[in-house]
């Protein structure tokens, strides 16, 4: 079958967001075509170029989220007018007026009405707060809120294909007058209400950027229609085009998640004004809750992401839990000799940035030095950004302070118990190498989605100590100590109860290899999903017939498990006239690979 996989931030570069794991599904499916989308970040990231391709994957096509393209489309009076209905009609849905903007005729949802097939009617009631926005959405039940959401989303997409694009129209001046009618309007909620100028500026820019994928021309026939299935690698503006791809040619949605947009948008904007994080939380609410009701199915990497989709709206009956897949051969050696750590060692393998919470970690071995005070602390990663460089500083001058230089005697060389230090040099080759050099793992974090670094200890067979966050509790089960998150103390006596009983520290270390071994590991995520994939098209109409470089059809160009019928039905006339009756479009020609960049050879 041929799958298009939709990427914001990551896969096919080299840098960026879920790369690794796209990787490893598109090269473990190579008896499937890919056509990849992908929404690049920034410009360095396009500079950087893409990882190398497999042969299986048969097209590329990239659009910066970084840059608005000049689309240089004038919009006519008709569009402009149809323009300001929709957008005022999002706008509203995300403000909580109840009753439309003011002044904006109300039809946008007879320019989308069968795209959420739904009518759009007026709230039951306003939400007060952001957080009220995912907490009222029924898992599975459309609301009036969605089907007014989802009629202006479509119609603004539908306009975008009448027009060209609506690069222009978003960023104009109308946009945020009628963002500013719908705060403004009777029943929006208090913070909507209380939005300022430059609130009202940097939620239209916002929203500007997370809808540039309607502007682009990816869903014509012999582009996203030409895909048996779309699947979303991430929820937020990669599965927009997925959407798209459905109501325009009808091709069934796949959305994977292990972060949840709605949840990181809480967790990155902590000091934007009220207004801005109320009206953006409730943009990617309601965009989140679309994705979860127009998908086949819904794929949480873990239990944590999955509570989150369910708060959003997913249907229960739709979410499946697939775990992220490690490649399990890099820690092979390691997690067969455990006797290579060092008894008095331990690690800390990660991105240093602030909700790693070093700190908390620092102190906690100063509690663990006073008990065992041969115990040394290897700190291994590099920083995350310019906040993470600064926070790597403090980190170290904290150290200095709470860990003077010690030597064994007056003419002896100062040695610090701590070391900052970053793998690819001659102490630390590789990762694995990081992780063998010491008995205990340890994880001090804050805030955490899927811990990666604690499922490459448990494949070296290490044992760890982490903070109670995220699926920290999920991933290692029964076969490390957990603590609660911002206490020292705590950290301290569970890793010094490890550091004192070798056999313990032996026996969930091999009970922590044996579990990730069994759920973490490449083979059984393709596994899953490839099942997943099979399960969706035996299930989904086949929309076109595919014609080789001769026109003819081109044979086995659909899987075999779409003919699959749903229910017995008598045939259908067209049967005998027009020939195969699951040809209901016209026909799509069958494509080339598209050569890759000189950077990704």
């Amino acid at each position: 079958m041929r799958i298009g996989l939709f990427t914001e931030g990551g896969y096919p570069y080299v840098s960026g967001d879920a790369r690794l794991w796209c990787d490893r599904l598109v090269r473990g499916l190579g008896q499937h075509e890919f056509d990849v989308y992908a929404l690049s970040r920034s410009r360095h990231q396009e500079d950087e170029g893409w990882l190398p391709l497999p042969p299986n994957v048969r097209r590329v096509r990239t659009a910066p989220m970084w840059t608005a393209e000049d689309d240089e489309v004038v919009l006519g009076r008709g569009a402009r007018r149809r323009f300001t209905e929709c957008f005022g009609e999002l706008a509203a849905v995300l403000s909580g007026a109840s009753g439309g903007v003011p002044g904006v005729a109300q039809g946008a949802a007879g320019s989308a009405s069968g795209a959420a097939q739904g009518t759009a009617g007026g709230a039951s009631g306003a939400s007060e707060g952001a957080s009220a926005v995912a907490q009222g959405i029924s898992a599975g039940v459309p609301s009036p809120e969605a089907d007014r959401f989802a009629n202006a989303l479509y119609g603004l997409a539908e306009l975008a294909r009448e027009t060209g694009g609506l690069g222009g129209a978003l960023r104009s001046e109308t946009a945020v007058r009628t963002l500013e009618r719908a705060c403004r309007a009777p029943g929006a909620h208090r913070a909507a209400r209380e939005a300022r100028v430059p609130d009202l500026l940097a939620v239209a820019a916002h929203l500007e950027r997370a809808l540039r994928p309607l502007s682009l021309d990816w869903y014509e026939d012999d582009g996203l229609g030409a895909v048996d299935l779309g699947h979303a690698a991430s929820g937020g503006p990669a599965a927009l085009p997925g959407l798209l791809a459905r109501h325009f040619t009808g091709v069934p949605l796949l959305v994977t998640e292990y972060g949840v947009r709605l949840r990181t948008h809480y967790l990155s904007t902590p000091d934007a004004p009220p207004a801005v994080r109320s009206l953006l939380a409730a943009f990617h609410g309601r965009l989140a809750a679309e994705a979860y009701a127009r998908a086949e199915i819904v794929t949480a990497g873990n239990a944590h992401a999955r509570r989150w989709q369910e708060r959003c709206g997913a249907d229960r009956e739709k979410l499946r839990t697939v775990y992220p897949g490690m490649d399990a051969r890099p820690f092979a050696e390691v997690g067969e000799s455990p006797e290579r750590a060092d008894p008095d060692t331990l690690v800390w393998v990660g991105r240093v940035e602030p909700a790693k919470d070093l700190v908390s970690l620092l102190h906690a071995f100063a509690e663990i030095r006073k008990r065992q005070p041969k115990t040394r602390l290897r700190i291994v990663g590099a920083p995350a950004g310019a906040e993470g460089t600064a926070y790597l500083g403090h980190c170290r001058a904290l150290a200095a302070q709470l860990f003077p230089d010690e030597a064994d005697g007056p003419h002896a060389a100062g040695d610090n118990p701590v070391s900052f230090e970053e793998f690819g040099g001659p102490d630390l080759p590789t990762l694995a190498d990081a992780y063998a050099s010491g008995a205990v793992t340890v994880l001090s974090s804050v805030v955490e989605g899927f811990p990666i670094s604690l499922v490459e200890a448990m494949l070296c067979g290490r044992v760890t100590v982490s903070t109670d966050v995220g699926a920290v509790v999920e991933v290692i089960g029964g076969t490390g100590l957990v603590v609660p998150p911002r206490n020292p103390r705590a950290l301290a006596e569970a890793c010094v109860a490890l550091l004192r009983d070798p056999a313990r520290r032996a026996r969930l270390g091999a009970a922590a290899r044996a579990r990730a071994l069994e759920l973490f590991t490449v083979e059984q995520n393709i596994e899953a999903f490839h099942g997943i994939y099979l399960e969706i098209v035996s299930r989904a109409p086949i929309r076109r017939v595919v014609l080789d470089e001769t026109g003819a059809p081109l044979p086995f160009a659909v899987p075999a498990e779409a003919h699959v019928p749903s229910r017995w039905a008598a045939p259908s006339p067209s049967l005998v006239v027009r020939g195969p009756g699951w040809a209901t479009a016209r026909p799509v020609r069958a494509t080339t690979p598209a050569p890759a960049p000189e950077g990704a050879r």
